[in-house]
């Protein structure tokens, strides 16, 4: 790979840590992540080739999900190395610029703004929550279209009597959403007082959920003071198997990626 045809990738923009990142840390394309400092800024790159980074290039590559997820793991694995040493400002995936230049002309453009989220961030670290209502059984089919071998060995049910099963079910599945939403208002209200700041994503669907999960009813990330984490994930803790049918997911510490706003994705054109 020619050096000349080298773009930067910046995978997070920080104060300068505290100790250096571990010698063996690679990037996106196998290349070490570097810091190039700008007036008391830092941010964390490494060189990728054009021929995958150019605008048209990675446009093509984002519609490849096998690349498309090789190149978050290393994206995320320097975020998550520079999480232990200082409180990075993580940039959104495959950001790009032609050359140490064009990075330091972003810092010193958007230096304002940089210094301002890594103030609001210093000393924080990101938890996400998800809360799952477990899918109800699935409706039973109308009366005579049951496979013969699996229909009961009883009288036949009347058409009245089905609607009432129906009506019955319909109204037991509306009562245990209605208790969801409540403990999911309630735990969220909780979570947000040990919380900086809080984000509400939207729920998980589709492909986004895992099979077998339930209904996605709560999708939220917590800003959340490194000295508050603990009793944060205590006050979680105490909900479970407070609620049968509902399942409380966490994950994290992550670096504050629901509360940053870095320079826009994109190849170099």
């Amino acid at each position: 790979m020619n050096v000349t045809d080298d773009l930067r990738y910046v995978y997070a923009v920080c104060r300068p840590p505290a100790a250096p990142l571990h010698a063996d840390l690679t990037g996106v394309a196998g290349a070490p992540p570097r810091q190039l400092v700008h007036e008391g800024l830092v941010a964390v790159v490494s060189p990728v080739p054009e021929r995958d980074f150019a605008h048209d290039a990675l446009r093509a590559h984002l519609e490849d999900l096998d690349w498309l997820a090789a190149t978050a793991r290393a994206h995320q694995s320097v975020v998550a190395a520079l999480a232990t040493v200082t409180c990075p400002l993580p940039l959104r995936l495959a950001t790009v610029f032609r050359d140490d230049s064009g990075v330091r002309a972003m810092l010193e453009e958007e230096s304002e703004r940089l210094r301002r989220i890594l103030d609001r961030i210093d000393g924080h670290v990101e938890w996400g929550v998800k809360v799952w209502l477990a899918g109800g059984a699935p409706e039973d089919p109308a009366p005579g279209t049951e496979p013969p071998a699996a229909r009961p060995s009883r009288a036949p049910e009347s058409g009245r009597d089905y609607l009432r099963r129906r009506r019955a079910g319909n109204a037991a599945r509306e009562e245990s959403a209605a208790r969801a939403e409540v403990f999911t208002r309630r735990l969220h209200g909780d979570l947000t007082r040990y919380a900086a700041d809080a984000r509400l994503h939207p729920v998980q669907s589709g492909p986004l959920a895992d099979t077998g999960s339930g209904r996605n009813i709560l999708n939220a990330a917590y800003l959340v003071p490194r000295s508050r984490s603990e009793e944060f994930l205590e006050l979680i803790g105490r909900t479970e198997g407070t609620r049968p049918g509902l399942r409380v997911e966490v994950t994290g510490p992550w670096a504050a990626y629901s509360f940053t706003d870095g320079p826009e994705a994109g190849g170099v054109p």
